[in-house]
């Protein structure tokens, strides 16, 4: 069926990902890809798989986006998400929402049944109540772990600084069948955030970024500097140019640390199905499923393969 392989690759943040976490986030990413790889060998697009696997890891509490989100300054959850697609260059995108259970998706309706591909805080609120999106409690995605750093935050002699290492913005990139990439990412934002900051993410072309002609990424890391080189754009730029992938993605975060002195990751497929998950950051925890094989890990350099098919059997719950 169709021309292309399908892939699906994913990341859950890059950072610092405290060991007693690492289980949950690589399980977390592992997940993602399955439920996304799922869509797309069953003949499904590239948005819906990038979807599919972002609403999965909002979901997971191990993630800072959806459920597990970090606080701002008041203590509140304000989530930010994007969707593109490659086909049209079409995308959608929500800013400093509150009390909804998946962003992902209230960005992919802004895309879909609007004129419109930003809503920001309560034009975003008043759009996902029309739209019949049920509301959740803002207690409902706060985790202990998230109020008990908001907390130590807080404290005259805490360095937020420090903890804002451990992001966890998550996000998804896939072709399908057809040969259409798209992307999608989603996230809390920054540990005690200044109350309506809005980062990287909802931001086309340094969260994410899809066209057919070269390819798709996502992006995660220090918001700011990754606003500051339109970092998603500028690895498809370099793509266009003829890199690799890899190459491509190195090159780019490498401009961003010597340029801006910022850190990050990035997940990356090519128009011809390369795709590669690269990082500054200690950690970042990816999987990627290609060829019936998954492949993920967390460290540099790290990486395990195995079959999909073993992968679901010994993947517990809802398959």
């Amino acid at each position: 069926f169709g021309r292309m392989k399908p892939v699906i690759v994913v990341h859950g943040g890059a950072g610092r990902i405290f060991k007693e976490r690492e289980e949950g986030s690589r399980a977390g990413v592992v997940r993602a890809a399955l439920r996304g790889y799922g869509i797309l060998k069953r003949g499904g697009s590239a948005l819906d798989a990038v979807e599919e696997a972002v609403r999965s890891m909002e979901d997971d509490p191990h993630f800072n986006a959806g459920c597990g989100s970090v606080l701002n300054e008041k203590g509140e959850v304000e989530m930010d998400a994007i969707i593109m697609d490659g086909k049209n260059l079409d995308s959608g995108a929500v800013s400093a929402v509150k009390c909804i259970a998946n962003p992902i998706k209230l960005a992919r309706l802004v895309m879909e049944k609007t004129k419109h591909m930003l809503l920001t805080d309560h034009g975003a609120h008043l759009f996902a109540q029309a739209m019949g999106i049920p509301e959740t409690p803002g207690e409902k995605l706060i985790t202990e772990r998230s109020r008990e750093r908001w907390k130590k935050n807080l404290e005259p002699d805490s360095n937020p600084e420090e903890f804002q290492k451990d992001l966890g913005t998550v996000g998804a990139v896939a072709i399908d069948s057809e040969g259409n990439v798209a992307c999608a990412t989603s996230t809390g934002g920054l540990s005690n955030k200044l109350i309506g900051r809005v980062g990287d993410t909802a931001c086309i072309g340094s969260g994410g970024y899809a066209d057919n002609c070269s390819g798709a990424t996502s992006t995660t890391g220090h918001g700011e500097s990754i606003m500051k080189v339109v970092l998603a754009r500028l690895i498809l730029y370099h793509m266009e140019q003829g890199m690799s992938p890899e190459m491509a993605a190195d090159t780019a975060l490498d401009y961003m640390k010597t340029r801006v002195g910022g850190l990050g990751g990035v997940i990356v497929v090519n128009s011809s199905g390369e795709w590669a998950a690269r990082f500054s950051t200690k950690q970042m925890s990816w999987a990627t499923v290609k060829d019936e094989q998954l492949h993920y890990g967390i460290y540099a350099g790290e990486r395990h393969t195995k079959p999909v098919d073993e992968a679901l059997a010994s993947e517990s719950g809802g398959f």
